[in-house]
Formats: C-alpha cells, sequence, structure tokens
C-alpha cells in the first residue's frame, strides 16, 4: 500500500518505542496546529489530492438524522449507491488499498467475500469539551517509564500529534466513547457451516470523569470502569465480570473481578488481561481483542509505519438497522458483507512486536487506525510462525446524536478453523446504546457484583 502524501511521510515516522522512554508532550506552536491544519482531535484537515478523501469540516449535525423510540439511528447516507465492489476478481485493482487481512480474506472466501465501496464522508467529531482537553494534553499528557501508563491526562486522546506507535495506541485506548453508556449486545460465533448460537450481554463503561461520586483518590488512577453481565444463555446467565482499568498500569495493574452465578462468589480474575480467553468466545478471541484492542501495552514493541489510504468500515448504519434480524446477518465464514459499507479513509499504521522473552499468543500485530476518531479500524495478528491468522475488522458508526463515534460490530475472523466471532450486534434488542447513565464509583466494586448477578 502508498503512504498518503501530506502531514506525514513514512520514512520519518518509523520511530519505536524504547522500554525506557519517557515521551514529552509537543511545543505549544506544534500543538496550535490543532484546529488549524489539523482536526481539534489531530487527523489532516485537508482532503486527499484526488477528492476522494473529502476536507473535514465539521462532522455531522447532532440532528442528521432521526431518533427511533429504541435509540436507534437513521441512515444519514441510505440514499447512496456503492461507487464500485470490490471481489476477488477484480481485487487486484484495489490492493494498495487494501490491509494484508482483506486481501487475505478474499483468497480464503473468494466466492462470498466482497466490500463494497461508497462515498467517503468525514462524519465524525466529539463534543467541545472533549476537543479542549485533547488540545490540552497535547501539551501536557507524557508517557510514564515504558509507556505502560499516562500522566497529566485529562478525558480523551492524550496525543492528538502522535510522535510514535505507543501514542497512537493510546489514543485508541482511551479514545471518547460518551464518558459513561450501557449496551445490551449479543456474541455469536459461528461454526465452519454458519450454524451459531447466541450470548447475550449487558455492558456498562463508565470513564473516570464521568463518575457522580469520584470521592476517593483510587479513581485518580483510573481510566474507566467496566461491567459485563452475560444476561443468556441460561447456563451463562448471572455471570458478571467487573473491570477497573487503571491509568498508569506501572503504578497498579488493571483489576478484575469474576462474579460465578451458580456458586455464588466473587472472585479476581486475572485472566482477564492479555491473551486470556475471551468471554463465552469459544476460544475465538483473547482478553485483549475486546473493543479490538485493549489493556496494558506492555508486552509488544510498537513501531510507527506511517499513514496510508485504506478502505475501511465506515458509517455503517445500514449494518445497525432494528430491521435486520441477526440471521440475517450471521452467515458462513463471515458477516453478510452485502450489509457492510466501506469508505477510504486515512489510517494510522502501526505495528506491534513481541517483545523477546514476552508471551502471547500473537506474536505480531498490525494496526490500522482511524485517523478522524483514533478508532482501530481493523487489526492482523500474526501467530509465532509469522503467519497471519486472525482478521479483526470494526464497523463503525459515529452516534451523531451524542457525538460518540464507535462500533457497530466487531468480527474477528480466524483464517485457519474458517470460523469467526461477531460482537456487538443489539439489532433485535429493545434499545440501542443509552449514554450518560450517572453511574458512580459505589456501582462499581466487588461488593456490587453479587446484587449485578441476580438472575
Amino acid at each position: 500500500m502508498k503512504t498518503t502524501k501530506g502531514l506525514l511521510q513514512t520514512g520519518a515516522l518509523t520511530l519505536s518505542l524504547l522500554a525506557s522512554s519517557v515521551m514529552a508532550a509537543v511545543s505549544p506552536e506544534e500543538a496550535a496546529q490543532l484546529g488549524a491544519s489539523l482536526t481539534p482531535i489531530g487527523a489532516e484537515m485537508a482532503g486527499n489530492a484526488d477528492g476522494s478523501i473529502p476536507a473535514w469540516t465539521g462532522g455531522l449535525p447532532s440532528n442528521a438524522g432521526t431518533v427511533d423510540d429504541r435509540g436507534f439511528l437513521s441512515n444519514p447516507f441510505a440514499n447512496e449507491q456503492p461507487l464500485f465492489t470490490i471481489t476477488a476478481q477484480n481485487v487486484d485493482q484495489y490492493k494498495d488499498k487494501l490491509t494484508p487481512g482483506q486481501l487475505a480474506m478474499f483468497k480464503r472466501y473468494p466466492d462470498s467475500y466482497k466490500m463494497p465501496v461508497y462515498p467517503t464522508h468525514r462524519s465524525a467529531t466529539l463534543p467541545d469539551a472533549v476537543l479542549a482537553a485533547a488540545k490540552a494534553n497535547a501539551v501536557n499528557t507524557k508517557l510514564v517509564e515504558g509507556g505502560n501508563g499516562l500522566e497529566n491526562f485529562a478525558t480523551a486522546n492524550p496525543f492528538p500529534i502522535p510522535k510514535n506507535g505507543l501514542e497512537v495506541i493510546w489514543n485508541h485506548i482511551t479514545r471518547y466513547r460518551g464518558g459513561s453508556a450501557k449496551r445490551l449486545v449479543t456474541q455469536a460465533t459461528p461454526q465452519a457451516n454458519g450454524s451459531y448460537s447466541l450470548v447475550y450481554f449487558e455492558d456498562e463503561f463508565t470513564f473516570r470523569d464521568a463518575l457522580k461520586d469520584a470521592g476517593s483518590s483510587k479513581a485518580d488512577n483510573i481510566l474507566f470502569y467496566f461491567k459485563q453481565r452475560v444476561t443468556a444463555p441460561s447456563r451463562l446467565a448471572g455471570n458478571v465480570l467487573l473491570v477497573h482499568e487503571t491509568l498508569n498500569q506501572v503504578k497498579e495493574p488493571r483489576l478484575a473481578w469474576l462474579y460465578n452465578a451458580g456458586q455464588r462468589r466473587v472472585r479476581r480474575a486475572p485472566q482477564v488481561s492479555y491473551d486470556g480467553p475471551g468471554t463465552a468466545a469459544d476460544g475465538l478471541r483473547t482478553s485483549d481483542n475486546f473493543d479490538l484492542y485493549n489493556g496494558a501495552p506492555d508486552r509488544y514493541d510498537w513501531t510507527l509505519n506511517g499513514k496510508k489510504e485504506v478502505y475501511i468500515a465506515y458509517n455503517t448504519y445500514g449494518l445497525d438497522s432494528p430491521k435486520l434480524k441477526y440471521e440475517q446477518i450471521i452467515k458462513p465464514g463471515h458477516i453478510n458483507q452485502e450489509l457492510s459499507r466501506y469508505e477510504l479513509h486515512r489510517v494510522w499504521h502501526v505495528t506491534a512486536t513481541l517483545k523477546s522473552g514476552e508471551r502471547h499468543i500473537y506474536a505480531k500485530r498490525d494496526f490500522f487506525i482511524d485517523e478522524d476518531t483514533w478508532q482501530a479500524a481493523a487489526i492482523d495478528h500474526y501467530d509465532g510462525r509469522g503467519t497471519l491468522w486472525r482478521v479483526a475488522e470494526a464497523h463503525a458508526q459515529y452516534y451523531y446524536d451524542k457525538k460518540v463515534p464507535w462500533y457497530t460490530l466487531e468480527a474477528l475472523y480466524d483464517l485457519q478453523s474458517g470460523r469467526y466471532l461477531a460482537l456487538g450486534m443489539k439489532n433485535e434488542e429493545k434499545q440501542s446504546y443509552q449514554f450518560d447513565i450517572g453511574s458512580k464509583e459505589s456501582d462499581y466494586t466487588p461488593a456490587a457484583l453479587r446484587q449485578a448477578g441476580v438472575r
């Protein structure tokens, strides 16, 4: 793939973070680019040379569409038709704007995998207070020793003008997701023939800045609280996971607990990290595959390779339609690509390589992170032999009524087994995401788990 011209050049960006480095914030003069040549969170304001990527003009307005009584958004681009569709037959024409994982999907599923490509819309923005915090972070936030935490950080996007791969990854980890949110979502792990059963979750996220009663000093080192309750099937219903995600993981690693409804016991859960098994995922994802990537970055060396123009899943309102049934989405080998939408966007390309002496089932990961949201759009995962193993892809949408970019669906494709995991579907649920849920710090204590797990 070709590196885009503009703000950054690949040769100048191939940087690795050494374990002992402490990275400085940018100068006030450099930060002045934010809101000028750069968007308020650091994307290139201008479009590309041929106009296929437009200039950023502020994102969609909050009234870009309607919101139904379940909270689902109407598609502001419903009348658009694909510019073209990439298939196994014509993929060579577009390979310079595809990731290795996408190319592998065409090879693995030549008869069914396709990518409908639509006009590009740079639809996302963030609330004014979050944009202001990003600008302040640019001159204040630093990586702590080893890069495993942050200091002088507020709200979201600590490094809008990143200088290395790890700063880009921290932007993904800390990106804005509405402050606090509750969601009812499903997970499917289809067999190669397409047969599947569903696991139903009730998730809650609350970031430190959104707590209603953050009175303890402990909250100063919290990035967010996460609580996940399994509501079905009955054999798993009532099990609850609680995570305290720490901001400085040198100072204090992630804390996690599990409530087992059958045993009615709360236990510490150190396995909920790194390559520990994902919840009810049938071995198809690791703990750090959730949200495409999460957790402490200390087991990898991170290299920033530059920016590229790539076709990524974007503005996928159609895939989130409450008129769809899950059986229309889940198909053998991959989700129903007829329901997908791809656009050409600039992404940051970061490579994570497992450090010598460290252990993880993924020896290398290639990240492709959207410049306008800092969300990971795709991640390719390689095994210890250097073989491409799993391909992660996020189908993103912008919740324009709340100014929140997030995912519609996360897919993780196992090229070896022909199986995959699809997480985040809510089409048949009683409501869409709820934001500003008003959670308190006391809602996320181990003592509160038993009540959360009542069937």
